[in-house]
């Protein structure tokens, strides 16, 4: 069972070094292996046109032995689409493609960093793939981590965020880095192979007074935190991925159109009736298919005219497959709630049509937007 742990177990560990770094890495090694880590990084895969379902996807088949083996003979396209890509861009663009406004104040804008509008699209991103994305309040810009790299730490009487660990690691032979965020600051960690995590940094405030001298080096005068804890989490609707009730429709389509390219490039399932040899038990059959596969040529034998190889093969249907693959994609798009362009770029279509046509993408972010505000 994975223990989940929250704000207040972190309180009670007090203020003990060793009990603290020892609390970041249990906390980083449960959250690797939740259900909703596990669930953004499979979502992130699909944004980033991956399939993890069919590229973990291994054929096999059964031998004369009666055994499952891997299938190394026959076609093994892995083709994955970019529909999760297109949807989560499509419906993020929508909302916020043209920047945030604050109407009035919109010298509040000014004082949230330049790339502010990109920094939300980001956090929007992140919220899309693992249900919920965090902003992070450095200074003078935002911030955002994602749930693959961010472990928060929750209240367990307020539900609100309290704390949290930032971490990350370029490969498994590198040090594992970690940053623990909480109310009077935040502390740098670093757990090198083979050795214990240390301290890389002490705590220290979020805002810093620094003097620097070509003798002393940079000194921290002085520092202060913010009044409230300075990661907000971004939540996407239903606080889920929106990879949620999609992936199998996304797997079905992409199977689909892999099995559809394995059949033609397997020759349309070919299969072979060999006559007049009933001397052959199932180890033959086996082996005069492998060596028919690996040299395209059978030898039937010469003292009895009435042996032979046919080759006959079942055709694809490829009509019926067109077709399931067009419901599958009326099914995205429905499900997805997307705007479907090709509906709006036909000609003759009325304006009744066209608003018609908005309105899925229009609902969803609506929805959306409520959770963006709440963010800002």
């Amino acid at each position: 069972m994975i223990d989940i742990l929250t704000y207040n177990d972190l309180l009670e560990i007090g203020e003990n070094e060793r009990d603290r770094m020892e609390f970041v890495l249990k906390a980083i090694k449960e959250h690797k292996t939740s259900r909703d880590y596990l669930l953004a990084v499979d979502a992130e895969m699909y944004y980033k046109h991956q399939n993890p379902t069919i590229m973990r996807c291994q054929k096999f088949i059964y031998n004369q032995m009666g055994k499952a083996v891997p299938d190394v003979w026959s076609p093994n396209n892995k083709i994955a689409s970019n529909w999760y890509n297109y949807f989560t861009t499509q419906a993020v663009s929508y909302l916020l493609g043209n920047g945030v406004t604050f109407g009035e104040k919109e010298q509040t804008k000014e004082r949230l960093g330049k790339d502010f509008d990109k920094k939300v699209q980001d956090a929007a991103t992140a919220a899309k793939n693992g249900g919920v994305g965090f902003g992070v309040w450095n200074y003078d810009h935002l911030e955002v981590f994602s749930l693959t790299e961010f472990v928060p730490l929750y209240d367990e009487d307020d539900g609100g965020l309290k704390a949290g660990i930032r971490f990350w690691q370029v490969d498994d032979n590198k040090p594992l880095r970690a940053t623990m965020y909480e109310l009077d600051g935040y502390t740098d960690y670093i757990k090198r192979a083979s050795e214990d995590m240390e301290i890389l940094k002490d705590k220290r405030a979020y805002t810093q007074i620094v003097r620097t001298s070509e003798v002393e080096g940079e000194t921290i005068l002085d520092g202060e935190n913010y009044p409230g804890f300075p990661i907000v989490p971004l939540w996407n609707v239903n606080k889920q991925s929106d990879l949620v009730g999609n992936r199998g429709t996304i797997d079905a389509y992409d199977l689909m159109v892999s099995g559809l390219i394995n059949n033609v490039s397997d020759g349309e399932f070919i299969y072979w009736i060999i006559k007049g040899c009933g001397g052959m038990d199932m180890l033959d059959d086996a082996r005069f298919i492998e060596q028919l596969k690996l040299t395209h040529v059978a030898h039937a034998s010469a003292d009895d005219d009435t042996a032979s190889v046919d080759a006959h093969n079942v055709s694809v249907e490829f009509e019926a497959t067109a077709e399931a693959l067009d419901r599958l994609t009326e099914q995205l798009y429905a499900d997805f709630m997307a705007l479907k362009v090709q509906d709006i770029s036909a000609g003759n279509k009325t304006a009744t049509e066209i608003t018609a046509a908005y309105e899925p993408i229009n609902q969803k972010t609506d929805q959306f937007e409520y959770c963006v505000t709440e963010f800002i």
